[in-house]
């Protein structure tokens, strides 16, 4: 008898440890946590943009001819009125020479004018004195007036002339200033678009023959901040940017402007934040591409909690029926207990990794549960895919 109860209470002893191995085998769960921790956080809008001169002057002829000499190349240092080339001037020299021409001959016709009008003028005073003593008919007295006023006008009309001439001189003279190609600022020729002996025509439009920038050690960059950002860059605000020249290497500027043109490309709207960049040493070269961050907050030294906590949701089978009521707002799960246990927390800007923790039940160093690690069950009567 002392055998058989010996047998039956081994057997309830093992009976109740498979079911306590069972059960924990079943119900234990597994979690990956991070602790809560203190630590900046930076909020920034992100963008792309060209890094461009702040003032860049294209450098074009108002007059068509062929290049005759070019005296400024790519990376050509220029000064304020400085001959940077030549279009052929022969041309122009002959207009200027046939101008000339023009001119001293409409002198010339003035002065013969003014030669007719004294005497006309002559003839018809000596005319009244004749017809007062009449001497002479009405009709020579007339005849005399009527030139002496014909001459009179041709005064005017030949000093019109002489004007006229003038102004085609000034006109002709002018071109042939515009054929010598002088640099408008002080600066660095970025790009030559002609050579000697191509022809330009500027018929229609001017074209553009040198393009100078005025000062390559202060360079702006125009990025594009979506319409969701644009709301949160405003004027002074610090940035941060690379570019694939100098990889690892952070250049710093400041937000000049916000432009409130919308830019329309296919149906996206975004508009230009321009950036003003300190280039002392020339690294930066124009048009190369700026993968821009606006600093938007900066907060030091406070309690931050990892996003993933914040995205973390527990699966419905594995809360407790306190739980199972759907939480609005933010929060994160602890393990509480032995139990995963759901805390309502208020939070504040976000870098993407981190979030700042302004208020809950969570403390410096607390874990947070930031994934499941343990698998969810199969159902029944289904066959894993096979791929």
């Amino acid at each position: 008898m002392k055998k058989i109860l010996i047998a039956v209470a081994a057997v309830l002893i093992v009976a109740v440890a498979a079911f306590f191995l069972y059960s924990k085998k079943e119900n234990g769960l597994k979690f990956r946590t991070e602790k809560v921790s203190k630590g900046d956080i930076v909020e920034t809008v992100t963008a792309s943009g060209n890094v461009n001169a702040v003032t860049t002057v294209l450098v074009g002829t108002q007059v068509s001819g062929t290049i005759k000499a070019i005296y400024a190349d790519f990376n050509s240092p220029v000064k304020n009125g400085q001959l940077i080339a030549q279009i052929d001037p022969a041309t122009f020299e002959a207009q200027v020479e046939q101008s000339r021409a023009n001119l001293l001959s409409a002198k010339a016709n003035l002065e013969k004018a003014e030669a007719s009008f004294i005497d006309a003028k002559r003839t018809f005073e000596r005319n009244k004195g004749l017809f007062s003593k009449d001497l002479i008919a009405r009709s020579e007295l007339d005849t005399s007036e009527t030139n002496y006023e014909t001459a009179k006008a041709q005064i005017n009309s030949s000093k019109a002339q002489v004007a006229q001439a003038e102004a085609s001189l000034k006109v002709a003279e002018t071109n042939l200033r515009y054929t010598r190609i002088i640099s408008p600022v002080d600066g660095i020729v970025v790009s030559r678009n002609v050579d000697v002996g191509q022809t330009v025509a500027a018929s229609f439009q001017t074209p553009t023959l040198f393009t100078i920038a005025q000062d390559l050690t202060k360079m702006q960059i125009d990025t594009n901040v979506a319409e969701a950002d644009i709301g949160k860059v405003r004027q002074g605000q610090d940035v941060e940017f690379g570019v694939d020249a100098y990889p690892g290497v952070i250049f710093k500027g400041k937000v000049s402007q916000v432009r409130n043109a919308p830019i329309n490309i296919q149906n996206v709207i975004t508009y230009d934040a321009v950036i003003l960049v300190g280039n002392p040493q020339l690294k930066l070269k124009p048009g190369m591409t700026a993968n821009v961050s606006i600093i938007i907050s900066l907060k030091k030294d406070i309690l931050r909690i990892p996003n993933a906590a914040l995205r973390f949701s527990m699966p419905d089978r594995d809360k407790d029926k306190s739980q199972k009521t759907q939480q609005k707002g933010a929060g994160v799960w602890i393990i509480a207990d032995g139990k995963p246990k759901r805390i309502s927390v208020s939070i504040g800007v976000s870098d993407g990794s981190y979030t700042e923790l302004q208020s809950g039940e969570i403390k410096e160093g607390q874990e947070v549960i930031v994934e499941s690690l343990t698998k969810p069950k199969q159902k029944s009567g289904t066959t894993p895919r096979m791929f």
